[in-house]
């Protein structure tokens, strides 16, 4: 596909998570598809219809186990933040539909124990997790990612 191809296609719906636990940490997880490390926060697509708080809730649990009695809201980001993938990730990814995704990032409190986490879901997307500074999870997290991780950071600080 050509750069002005892409640039023609739309952003895919998607919601993303920020679960801090206790001590403020972030939930950072490794993903299973990349061949490097490329650590980040739940997200996933909004099914059509779907209520973006209701995709954030389903998605922390399909991918963390986490159900909605273990976390609180506290807060969702004032708008849809949007990120490109590199050019040559479009083709690959959704069928070559979407040039990146468009996503209403969430602000969850996890209220339960590290045991109430199980990556190991029906259709895992993760190797492994852990708890981590902001800081930390921004060096982590694919470079096209982090102007996104950024701007949430920014808009949570007050929690993080």
């Amino acid at each position: 596909m050509t750069p002005e191809e892409i640039a023609q296609l739309p952003y895919r719906p998607n919601v993303g998570m920020v679960l801090i636990n206790q001590h403020n940490q972030i939930f950072a997880a490794q993903r299973l598809d990349r061949y490097m490390d490329a650590w980040q926060m739940p997200q996933g697509g909004i099914d059509p219809g779907e209520d973006p708080e209701v995709a954030a809730l389903r998605e922390l649990e399909e991918e963390t186990g986490v159900t909605s009695d273990l976390v609180e809201i506290l807060g969702q980001s004032d708008g849809w933040l949007p990120y490109d993938l590199p050019h040559e990730l479009v083709p690959k990814l959704w069928k070559g539909k979407y040039r990146g995704q468009e996503q209403k990032w969430f602000l969850f409190r996890f209220l339960g124990q590290d045991a109430d986490i199980n990556i190991e879901t029906e259709h895992p997307e993760f190797s492994k997790w852990t708890w981590m500074g902001k800081d930390e999870l921004l060096q982590k997290i694919v470079p096209f990612k982090q102007d996104v991780y950024s701007a949430v950071f920014a808009e949570f600080e007050g929690y993080l």
